[in-house]
């Protein structure tokens, strides 16, 4: 096999594995013939330290796995895939012959597990030295932790590698338990634990010993793989929650389970991803990480998944009229950031604007506020936008198309089924978050 086959089969079997900004599209709408390639597999992107979105090679060093996760296209049981593995000198020169024709800024690594954790580590740590140390590759790496292995494998990883991440994979223990046997909970969280204490004591030495080797300088991340079980939205955000505060992650990466199995235990083949349910996670995710929302906020028991219809935050401003309306001349930075239509940098420039004189509806506008969003739940000196009628349908029809505040009317609106359920509806796409275009 040669190296080209080979980059084909590791590139296509790493393109389940979301652990990075974006993982390519399948837009094929252009034909064959074009200019440029929206592939699925091979390049990812993610954003360097200073803001800029860099390419990345995405491959695994084998999809060789002696591990069975039921939801894993790579699994030991699927015979309907080539296998293949990169030798690290093949991986290392791929790598710099890529970076030196300006394809990419650097390597996505991840790899099945051949043989043990341990031997698959080494193998990695192999090809990353020969990166780092015989072609002085100084470009960004992303590499995954394999779970089990050793500590000090994984350190040296860390090393070598600018950010690191440990897939949680399921969002409970129960489904880990059983659709991925060969894992568990504890050779998941134990790496992610070395690595956040490694990250804090790299950090106290740099500021005492400037020529300490960095750990993990742009941190950790993890994935977690949305749909392929039957948790509820506000478990799952309720251990984002829990690995931001217990681990200090970077990033929590939510992947819309795309049906690679034909088991039992799983959706079935011809389920859609659930998109829309990862959109608005990711929506809820940047409110806790940028807003300061707590996961209880955003959802609760009584209402325990998200709104087809609205994003996290405009839901949860419909739902507590208590908070509103919010003065824009005196609430705090806080309480701006809580008024739908009001993000970071709006908020920011309000709280500058005040500075200089009381502000109004029409200074908002100049302000770029997004007042058709946000005059139901503001007042300026005290008074409402002129001729604004406050009540509950007026603020859902801003908030919606007219055909989402129909289907929202007459409780037509799409849920989240359960997997193992049947849909009772003949038409299939009824049932989907994906097929309703306008829902974004």
């Amino acid at each position: 096999m040669d190296i080209f086959d080979k980059l084909q089969i590791l590139a296509a079997s790493a393109k389940y594995d979301i652990a990075c900004t974006s993982s390519g599209t399948s837009d094929n709408s252009i034909g064959s013939g074009s200019i440029g390639s929206k592939c699925l597999a091979g390049i990812c992107h993610s954003f360097a330290a200073d803001g800029r979105c860099i390419s990345l090679l995405k491959v695994l060093q084998t999809n060789i796995c002696t591990y069975d996760c039921k939801y894993c296209l790579n699994r030991k049981s699927n015979d309907k895939i080539k296998r293949a593995f990169f030798k690290p000198e093949e991986l290392a020169d791929l790598t710099v012959q890529f970076y030196k024709r300006n394809y990419i800024e650097g390597l996505f690594l991840s790899s099945g597990i051949i043989g043990n954790p341990d031997y698959t580590c080494e193998l990695m740590i192999q090809t990353l030295t020969l990166l780092r140390k015989t072609y002085n590759f100084g470009g960004y790496i992303h590499a995954k932790a394999i779970p089990g292995a050793e500590s000090k494998l994984l350190r040296q990883i860390g090393l070598l590698a600018d950010r690191m991440s440990v897939n949680i994979e399921m969002p409970s223990q129960k489904s880990l338990t059983l659709l991925a046997p060969d894992k568990s909970k504890n050779s998941i969280l134990k790496p992610m634990g070395f690595i956040k204490e490694n990250i804090s004591e790299n950090s106290r030495d740099l500021t005492v010993y400037k020529k300490t080797p960095k750990f993990v300088p742009a941190g950790q991340s993890t994935q977690m793989i949305i749909g392929a079980s039957p948790e509820t939205d506000i478990h799952i955000l309720k251990l984002t929650e829990s690995l931001y505060k217990k681990f200090k992650l970077k990033r929590v990466f939510f992947s819309a389970y795309i049906p690679v199995s034909d088991n039992s235990m799983l959706p079935s083949l011809d389920t859609n991803p659930p998109l829309l349910r990862e959109h608005r996670l990711y929506q809820a995710d940047w409110l806790m990480r940028f807003y300061k929302f707590n996961a209880d906020e955003i959802l609760d028991d009584k209402s325990p998944n998200f709104n087809p219809f609205l994003d996290p935050k405009c839901n949860w401003a419909v739902n507590h009229p208590e908070f509103f309306p919010v003065e824009i001349n005196k609430a705090s930075y806080e309480q701006l950031l809580r008024v739908p239509g009001i993000g970071v940098r709006s908020a920011q420039r309000i709280i500058m604007a005040r500075r200089y004189g009381g502000l109004n509806f029409i200074s908002l506008k100049k302000l770029g506020i997004v007042l058709k969003r946000a005059q139901y739940f503001i007042i300026c000196k005290g008074r409402k936008n002129d001729s604004l009628i406050i009540k509950h349908d007026n603020i859902l029809k801003s908030l919606m198309s007219k055909k989402e505040f129909d289907m929202y009317k007459n409780e037509k609106y799409p849920r989240q089924i359960d997997f193992f359920e049947k849909p009772k509806l003949t038409h299939k796409k009824e049932h989907l978050w994906l097929n309703f275009p306008h829902v974004t």
